[in-house]
């Protein structure tokens, strides 16, 4: 389901989120996460609008505003999964949109999103970590964690369907309750973009 009036949407978060000026990288990135979820081999027909503002939001806040995939600051130096790892020698720091990070969680991403469909044959996350910085490799993986729950068990359904509405909760989905109530309000301004965009 795609914005019918993407003038409206980016005016909007022009306005509310932008300080009044998008640059093409703002639009780039936020096109490439709407893409994601406008993608035919996404299983999810029909997204909540909710869902699709709260990765916005969520982009939004660990790309410091960027909305295009940034690397981890200090690339995991003196942390654990800075080392380098088996079988290829890759240092797992945080990546992308939600800063993917471990190889085992690089390997999971991989294994996820050829099953989808969305990795040509010769591309490999594990192999080639960098993917996880071409924007619609990592919006893919934002769409995939989000949505099914595999970065922390807790996943876009949980806190936004039928019964609930809870965009500060839904902060668990990535990391703990860090910078929640933030995100939350992030996600108010996003889901009115995409609602004045007619998505």
């Amino acid at each position: 389901m795609a914005i019918a009036q993407p003038k409206a949407f980016f005016d909007t978060v022009r306005q509310e989120l932008f300080s009044g000026n998008l640059t093409m990288g703002h639009v780039a990135g936020m096109n490439a996460i709407l893409a994601a979820w406008d993608n035919p081999l996404n299983h999810l027909t029909k997204p909540d609008v909710r869902f699709v503002a709260y990765a916005l939001a969520t982009a939004y806040w660990e790309t410091a505003q960027k909305m295009l995939p940034i690397r981890e600051y200090g690339e995991g130096r003196g942390k654990e999964y800075g080392k380098p790892s088996p079988p290829w020698g890759q240092i797992y720091y945080g990546r992308g949109l939600v800063q993917l990070t471990w190889y085992r969680n690089y390997d999971a991403a991989d294994v996820r999103l050829r099953a989808d469909g969305l990795l040509e044959p010769g591309e490999d996350l594990v192999r080639t970590p960098d993917l996880a910085l071409r924007p619609d490799i990592a919006a893919a993986i934002m769409l995939s964690g989000m949505t099914i729950g595999w970065f922390t068990g807790k996943k876009l359904a949980d806190y936004f369907n039928a019964k609930v509405n809870d965009p500060v909760t839904a902060r668990r989905i990535i990391n703990g309750l860090d910078h929640a109530a933030d995100i939350a309000k992030f996600h108010a301004h996003f889901c009115a973009a995409l609602k004045a965009g007619g998505y």
